[in-house]
Formats: structure tokens, C-alpha cells, sequence
């Protein structure tokens, strides 16, 4: 072939390399930008994603917190239940009717967390309004005045103890039940043992223990054997003064008959001996001797104060032997140890 053919046949090749060789570098150049696009596309998308799962976290917190508002802080019991829908605040000043009760009382508390701690052991000042309602309902404020007023009445706190407030989860209790209340675990019954004639027994022994239980034990010489106490406490005679009847009665245990020693004071405002009365709750049975409402060690709580130093100031004779000195209740005990030390020094 001539030389001009052959040159010509070159430069062709020549073209077609260097076009093939732009095309991959273009090929090259574009896959990391679209690699890159692509990336930019799956955070764009993660984004949005976020985005729009906040605010349904934000609104499942939200109504979390409003399902709250319908319970109780104390007992987990709904205010729809009570047909008044009464419900008072966790935090703030009580109410003037409690604060005329508890001046009545010689108590200090005036507030509402105070009382809480004092009634129920729960400390709410640390609450936070997203895990923690802020109110409590009507029937644990009777609670409360039941404490503090010592009147006999049918209110009884509805658990073994208060709730324990948790945040809010998928499986979240609140929301699932806050327009009955949060119940308690229901657990399942034991299977029947034995047969009818096992059922038969059961239920006479339960029948005997019922009729033990109510049986009623009036006669105070069976009480004053119980406790025999004749010996630790004092008796009225003791007195240096001649008082009214009833005023003596109202200074006397109403089990040995003696000054009340170390007094305590029942839910139906009578009044007795520390040690009378624990024992004959543990031989007779839980409730009052005098009036038979029920009564347990726990309900036992000290008179007012002012009662107290009234105690305290009665003249009492002294029982010691060629003593005729006349102290005052309060002093008692530090005049009879006087003794002792006169006693012990002699021999």
C-alpha cells in the first residue's frame, strides 16, 4: 500500500484510542459523584425519618403525661370513679379544714408532701409531671384526716402499698389503663385440694374462728389479771388532790384503772397505758376493750401535748416509807431513783 494510506490507517487508530480512553476517564470521573449522590439521598431519607418519628414520640409523651393528670398519685386509682371527681394537689398548702384539724392536733405540717411522707412513707418532692401525677384522690386524703382526726369511719387504703411510678415504655401500663385505674396483678386462684369432706372442715374451723373473734370480753378483773400491772403503775389514791370523778377517769387507763403511764391514744379517742393496752391487743384480739371498734398496735399514736403536761403536773404522794414529800407526776420517777441511791449508798 502507498505511504499515504498507511498514515491515514494511524491516525484512525489513533481517534478511536483517545475516544475510548475520555470515556472511561468520563466513566471514572462520574461513579464517585454518583456514589456520592446516592449517599446524599440515604442521610436525606434517614433525616426525614427521624424527623417524623420525634414528634410521634413527642405526642406519645404527651398523652402520657395527660393520661397521668386522671390518676392518682397515691393508690393509682382513677378520679372517674368517684362521681364528684374530687382530686387535690401532691404539692401546695393543705386545705383549711385539714389545717384547722391538724391545729386541733398540735401538729406543725402544713403541707401537702409533708403529710404524704408522714401517712404513707412516700416522698413526692422529687417528682417529675412525665412519670409522676400530681394530684391524689379523695379517698386517701380521708386517710390522712383518719390519721390525724382519730374518728372512727369505713376508709381503708386500697393497697398493700403505694405505687411505684415508672416512664413511659411500649408496654406502658398508664396508657392502657387510665380510665379505670392501675390494678393490681390478678393472681391465679390455687386448684382445689381434697374433696368435700376436707371443704366441710375448712369451713366449721373457719366458722369457730369467727365466733372466737367476736366473742366479747367485758369483765374488767379478766383485763386487770391480763396485764398486771399493780405493781409498775400508780394508782388515783395517790392523788394529793380530791379531783371531780370524771376528771379522774379521764387521767385513768380504762384497763388497770390507774395514772395513765406512758399513754397512748386509740382511733376512737380512748385513752390507756402503753404496756395495758399492747397486751391485751395481743391476748384479746385486735380491737378496743372499751368499745370493741377495731384497733391494732400500728393506729396507737400519743395524746396532745397539752394533755400531756397536764398529766405531768399532778401532785402525787410519794409511796415511800417515812417520805410524806409531795411531786409532781412528771418528777416521779426522778424522786423515786433518789431513793434507790439513798438505798443503795447505805448498804
Amino acid at each position: 500500500k502507498p505511504l499515504s494510506e498507511v498514515s491515514h490507517l494511524a491516525n484512525n487508530d489513533n481517534e478511536k484510542m483517545a475516544a475510548s480512553s475520555d470515556k472511561v476517564n468520563d466513566a471514572v470521573t462520574l461513579m464517585p459523584q454518583e456514589t456520592f449522590q446516592r449517599g446524599q439521598n440515604l442521610n436525606d431519607s434517614m433525616q426525614t425519618r427521624d424527623k417524623n418519628a420525634f414528634p410521634v414520640n413527642q405526642r406519645e409523651i404527651e398523652a402520657h403525661r395527660v393520661n397521668l393528670q386522671h390518676l392518682c398519685r397515691i393508690c393509682g386509682g382513677s378520679f372517674k370513679n368517684d362521681p364528684y371527681k374530687r382530686c387535690h394537689p401532691v404539692h401546695g398548702p393543705v386545705d383549711d379544714e385539714m389545717q384547722a384539724l391538724l391545729r386541733k392536733k398540735e401538729r406543725k405540717a402544713t403541707s401537702w408532701p409533708d403529710l404524704l411522707n408522714k401517712v404513707f412513707k412516700t416522698d413526692v418532692r422529687g417528682d417529675m409531671d412525665t412519670i409522676h401525677p400530681t394530684h391524689f384522690c379523695h379517698n386517701c386524703r380521708s386517710v390522712i384526716q383518719r390519721k390525724f382526726s382519730n374518728v372512727p369511719c369505713e376508709v381503708y387504703f386500697p393497697r398493700k402499698g403505694t405505687m411505684e411510678w415508672q416512664p413511659h415504655s411500649t408496654s406502658c401500663d398508664v396508657c392502657g389503663t387510665s380510665s379505670h385505674g392501675i390494678k393490681r396483678k390478678m393472681q391465679t386462684p390455687n386448684p382445689p385440694q381434697g374433696g368435700k369432706k376436707l371443704r366441710i372442715i375448712a369451713e366449721r374451723a373457719r366458722k369457730i374462728m369467727h365466733t372466737r373473734s367476736q366473742k366479747q370480753v367485758n369483765s374488767k378483773s379478766i383485763m386487770k389479771t391480763i396485764t398486771n400491772c399493780k405493781k409498775i403503775h400508780l394508782s388515783t389514791k395517790m392523788l394529793t388532790v380530791d379531783y371531780p370523778v370524771d376528771f379522774v377517769k379521764s387521767i385513768s387507763c380504762q384497763i388497770c384503772e390507774h395514772i395513765l403511764a406512758d399513754p397512748v391514744e386509740t382511733t376512737c379517742k380512748h385513752l390507756f397505758c402503753r404496756l395495758c393496752i399492747l397486751k391485751c391487743l395481743k391476748v384479746i384480739g385486735s380491737y378496743c376493750p372499751s368499745c370493741r371498734y377495731p384497733c391494732f398496735p400500728t393506729d396507737l399514736v400519743n395524746p396532745v401535748r397539752s394533755f400531756l403536761s397536764i398529766l405531768n403536773t399532778l401532785g402525787v404522794r410519794c409511796p415511800v416509807k417515812d417520805c410524806h414529800e409531795e411531786v409532781t407526776l412528771g418528777k416521779y420517777s426522778h424522786h423515786l431513783s433518789s431513793h434507790k441511791e439513798k438505798r443503795d449508798n447505805r448498804t
